[in-house]
């Protein structure tokens, strides 16, 4: 599988949730050949913008679309990567403001 065919099977799944893709597309594409590297290397396709830790158990928070997605979208229209956003961050109806990471200090540091 490759990005663009990744791109068209999420829209299809995540666009009736309420879920679109930043319309930046080089962007998207992007995030979605990171995805699919991490899936070669860890097996799980999991956020190509935090550390994975190698340990499905310990990342399953940010196996994409992470736990962190729904909460963002929704206070700031945007997700972390800004891979996913609202149809209303889309237009231009929302600032384009930094998403804070929400994930525990102890997780973005890794497994130790």
């Amino acid at each position: 599988m490759n990005a663009e065919q990744l791109y068209e099977m999420l829209r299809k799944v995540q666009e009736p949730k309420g879920y679109f893709f930043n319309k930046d597309k080089e962007k998207v594409l992007q995030l979605l050949d990171g995805l699919l590297v991490n899936k070669d290397r860890y097996g799980y396709m999991c956020c190509p913008c935090r550390l994975a830790a190698d340990d499905r158990d310990w990342d399953k928070d940010i196996i994409c679309p992470c736990v962190y997605r729904e909460p963002d979208v929704k206070e700031y229209g945007s997700c972390y990567c800004n891979l996913y956003v609202s149809q209303e961050w889309n237009e231009g109806k929302l600032e384009h403001n930094y998403v804070p990471e929400r994930r525990p200090v102890e997780k973005t540091l890794g497994k130790l």
